[in-house]
């Protein structure tokens, strides 16, 4: 169940200690202050996934401490892994200081004091999704993993730009799924995160095969959507891409609900019935979207279409909203 709260429902002389508490129940008691306290605009969310939760903040300005009184008063004893989406922050702990980051990862301790903050020259909101990781669910050492606190860990390439793809998406889509649907994709983003800091300690070898396994399958994903319109895209093409055999891509896909081929195919017809029901795109025959992703045989296409959706292409067209969208 993800839980959104804004201060807009707060009255603005309680706004700031509003967000102060929610940063307290959400992350950890924190100590908070601001220029500007009657004015502060903030948002929040929480996503318990079971294994890790995500918590998504937007917020004003402001500076934060976690001293040694606040950890005794209360420490969930997590590591927590900030995807900084908009504006910037840094965090500073354990003699680390990481800048401002901005689009990458950060990553702190609740256990150990630190400062962090966002620079308030420009009046920047700042927007960030923390996944919260349990220290003994890590699978790395904590003296290891302690090498990249308040580090900035990039999030746009290897494994950082997985982890990052991945929390995006589950941020925005999360919400229509079940409780086990959560619990796995919770299990997903551990893995993840755990494959993304093995990577910036070049320890990836030592991680637990599912970790890596996670990491090989979103890339594989991502590589399926980038290729959709290539019609040479086949299981071959997929495997020899990724330097691995043809019987071991298969057994990646043998705990999900379709193989290689019918996620392709699927994925495939999804993109042409959006381009069906795009008014800009009335003009276009279907032949050439259907060309345009991937399927080499109008008929082919037609019966594909039909059977996933039960119409054809043509009367599913003749449902699309009229209207100018460019």
């Amino acid at each position: 169940m993800r839980a959104a709260m804004s201060s807009a429902a707060v009255a603005p002389r309680d706004r700031f200690d509003w967000f102060t508490d929610v940063v307290a129940r959400s992350l950890a008691p924190t100590a908070l202050r601001c220029e500007d306290p009657g004015g502060f605009r903030a948002d929040a969310a929480v996503l318990d996934l079971g294994p890790v939760q995500v918590s998504t903040f937007a917020y004003a300005p402001l500076r934060s401490r976690r001293t040694p009184e606040l950890i005794r008063r209360g420490d969930p004893e997590q590591y927590q892994l900030a995807l900084v989406t908009g504006g910037s922050m840094w965090i500073a702990q354990e003699r680390a200081d990481s800048g401002p980051v901005s689009g990458d990862l950060l990553l702190w301790d609740t256990s150990h004091p630190y400062a962090a903050g966002a620079p308030d020259d420009d009046g920047a909101v700042v927007r960030a999704v923390v996944l919260q990781i349990p220290r003994t669910a890590l699978p790395l050492h904590p003296d290891r993993v302690d090498r990249l606190l308040a580090q900035r860990i990039p999030a746009g390439r290897g494994t950082g730009a997985v982890l990052a793809q991945f929390l995006g998406s589950v941020d925005a889509h999360a919400q229509g799924c079940g409780e086990r649907e959560l619990a796995h994709l919770g299990s997903a983003a551990l893995r993840l995160a755990a494959a993304c800091l093995a990577e910036r300690l070049d320890v990836y070898d030592d991680l637990p095969a599912e970790a890596r396994d996670e990491v090989l399958l979103r890339q594989i994903d991502a590589f399926i959507e980038h290729n959709l319109g290539d019609p040479e895209l086949t299981p071959g093409m997929v495997a020899a891409r990724h330097h691995i055999s043809l019987r071991r891509l298969h057994l990646l896909f043998q705990g999900r609900p379709e193989g290689v081929a019918a996620s392709v195919r699927r994925r495939r017809l999804e993109a042409c019935r959006a381009d069906l029901l795009r008014p800009g795109l009335a003009g276009r025959p279907i032949h050439a979207i259907a060309a345009r992703w991937g399927f080499t045989s109008a008929a082919v296409f037609s019966r594909a279409f039909r059977q996933a959706y039960g119409t054809s292409p043509s009367e599913c067209r003749r449902t699309a909203p009229t209207g100018h969208h460019p």
